[in-house]
């Protein structure tokens, strides 16, 4: 299949990348396992057994309404938590293959939706925020909007951080929640070539 290249001839390239089948039950298990991996996962409290203080009965068993043995119990402020949260990892296995099944499936879908645009290149030699304004008004793009380069430089960082809802990412950084993510997504030829040679 081909590939409309914005101000140049047409490119070629895998039906299997950019034309695949929709497959949301994979996307949905993708993404949710990577956003689980982002999670720290630090989170710690102390259980009634781990707390300092002294277990001494503070009360008379009977006579005096209800029955306590210490002030470390769950109930009371200050007490131990009943089921403590201990650090632990959020980290869910996905198989490669899946993975990069799933990244084709995202692109085909943007490239069948028509929110999936090809340039030569972004043309922004100076981190300019003007020139990024206008190179995305030429371009007809709007709403949250992703960059991709197959090599993204500094002035195109620059030019872009200023402006909302507006992320670029290298080939190398490219994930399934910035895809999902984002109304439209630009790349440029290189970029799609390594896309393509890392999906084939």
């Amino acid at each position: 299949m081909e590939l409309n290249v914005i101000g140049a001839k047409p490119l070629s390239v895998s039906d299997e990348v950019f034309g695949g089948e929709f497959r949301q039950a994979l996307i949905h298990q993708v993404v949710v396992a990577y956003q689980a991996g982002g999670r720290a996962g630090t989170k710690a409290q102390l259980s009634r057994g781990e707390l300092s203080g002294t277990t001494k009965k503070f009360k008379k068993q009977k006579g005096g309404g209800a029955r306590h043995g210490d002030y470390r119990a769950p109930i009371f402020v200050g007490g131990g938590v009943t089921f403590a949260a201990k650090p632990r990892s959020y980290d869910q296995k996905v198989n490669r293959k899946a993975y990069r099944v799933a990244i084709r499936s995202i692109l085909s879908e943007l490239n069948r939706q028509g929110r999936l645009k090809v340039v030569e290149g972004f043309g922004v030699d100076q981190p300019k925020t003007k020139a990024m304004v206008a190179k995305l008004k030429e371009l007809e793009v709007s709403g949250r909007v992703l960059l991709v380069s197959e090599d993204a430089d500094e002035a195109l960082y620059l030019a872009s951080r200023n402006i909302p809802y507006l992320h670029v990412l290298d080939v190398m950084a490219l994930n399934p929640v910035s895809l999902v993510g984002s109304d439209h997504v630009v790349m440029t030829v290189d970029a799609v070539k390594k896309i393509e040679e890392w999906l084939a």
